[in-house]
């Protein structure tokens, strides 16, 4: 049951983060458009900032799954760092529970003010600004499974404890630094 639940969650996260790079590529693509009408061509384009905004809101709420799934969005290092290893999952848990109940205010006031404005339209499109607003709620359920799904991974053992890509081990040491680590320094040769 549970490993079903991981591999629906690893789909819903894909499919999160290709709507996401989608996102990010139209309104990446339509601030260049905007930017040569307005300076360029000298008749700036009245639709093209409304939707790149629009675009952009549904990137970071759609991107957000992602990084919840990997224990990026509240992660404060040091506090991994001085729990005890037995005391590692709780900390994950209280963590968890603490991003479950923001997205679930999340989606409960989105889908809220998703309906309150559907009687309005978007500037220039004339499009129901619903449509930007449904990012809310709709990114926040994905964001939900994501963290979901890495505290039943981790529960299992499945996963590591902590952020992802993170100095801290799984008995709560920090690791020693690697070849490929960086070291910023004030000498010449780059000596510690």
């Amino acid at each position: 049951m549970v490993s079903r639940f991981l591999r629906l969650e690893d789909l819903t996260t894909r499919l999160a983060m290709t709507i996401a790079l989608a996102m990010l590529v139209v309104s990446v693509s339509l601030g260049f458009y905007q930017v040569l009408t307005r300076f360029i061509f000298n008749t700036p384009s009245t639709w093209s900032e409304v939707l790149s905004r629009t675009t952009m809101i549904w990137c970071v709420f759609m991107g957000a799954a992602a990084t919840f799934r990997g224990g990026y969005m509240m992660a404060v290092e040091l506090i991994y760092k001085l729990v005890p290893r037995r005391g590692l999952l709780a900390l994950e848990f209280a963590v968890g529970a603490c991003c479950l109940l923001v997205l679930g205010v999340l989606v409960v006031y989105g889908v809220q003010m998703t309906l309150r404005v559907s009687g309005q339209t978007l500037s220039a499109l004339q499009v129901s600004m619903s449509w930007a607003y449904a990012a809310i709620p709709v990114g926040s359920a994905f964001a939900m499974l994501a963290v979901m799904a890495r505290l039943a991974a981790q529960a299992l053992g499945q996963e590591q404890l902590g952020p992802e890509n993170s100095d801290v081990t799984p008995d709560g040491e920090a690791q020693p630094m690697g070849q490929g680590d960086a070291v910023f320094t004030d000498e010449p040769g780059g000596r510690p």
